[in-house]
């Protein structure tokens, strides 16, 4: 058996994943990577988008949202503001979000108000993500 790493994702409502894994591959801001066992340390915030990580057989992927990201000692532990697991995710509240947040955009750009654009956008990425999520 291959060497593992230890896996912890976090949310305010507490812990999602605590388990040993093979591999795992998360979006960070200065784009996605991959972490196997035994890896360097290293701190990295997290953008909206998915988690994924498999252990044997077994791969899972998560929606997760915003947060940070630490490796070390053999384990790596995630503090996001959510995570959603693909199969709990509804797609259909996720398409109606996303018809909402492109709505929203289409509206900001023509009252040139950026401060809804933004938010309208990151709710579009979440949406987005969930999607995705819910497909793998």
């Amino acid at each position: 058996m291959a060497q593992q790493i230890a896996l912890e994702v976090v949310t305010p409502a507490g812990a999602v994943v605590n388990e040993s894994v093979d591999i795992v591959n998360a979006p960070g801001y200065g784009g996605d990577f991959g972490v196997l066992a035994n890896h360097a340390p290293f701190l990295s915030t997290i953008k909206i988008g998915i988690l994924s990580y498999e252990s044997g057989k077994k791969r899972e992927s998560l929606m997760i949202s915003g947060g940070f990201c630490e490796v070390s000692n053999n384990k790596i532990t995630f503090l996001v503001e959510s995570a959603e697991f693909g199969y709990q995710i509804d797609v259909d509240r996720a398409m109606k979000a996303k018809e909402r947040a492109e709505k929203r955009i289409a509206q900001a750009v023509a009252q040139n108000d950026a401060v809804t654009r933004v938010r309208a956008e990151a709710e579009l990425q979440r949406a987005l993500a969930r999607i995705k999520a819910a497909k793998l």
